[in-house]
């Protein structure tokens, strides 16, 4: 894992075309950027491993049959 210590308005740059800007500080927080290709999908890591979970859940209240791929699912997801 690479760490950075960035400043507002300070940009880092992941290959040629995806640009993440420091917004704003305030606190413990700050408020990011993104630019990046319309086909590079960006995501909360929390968001996704909700809906994951989610998805799982009603996978096998409906009775799914397909466990191994959900096992293999949360442990990918470190559940």
């Amino acid at each position: 894992m690479l760490v950075l210590t960035r400043k507002q308005g300070e940009k880092i740059l992941i290959g040629d075309d995806i640009v993440i800007t420091v917004l704003d500080v305030r606190g413990d927080s700050i408020r990011l950027g993104v630019d990046a290709p319309r086909g590079i999908s960006i995501q909360r890591a929390e968001i996704l491993k909700a809906v994951t979970e989610a998805n799982l859940e009603a996978n096998l209240a409906a009775g799914g049959d397909d466990q191994l791929a959900a096992d293999q699912l949360k442990s990918s997801l470190g559940l």
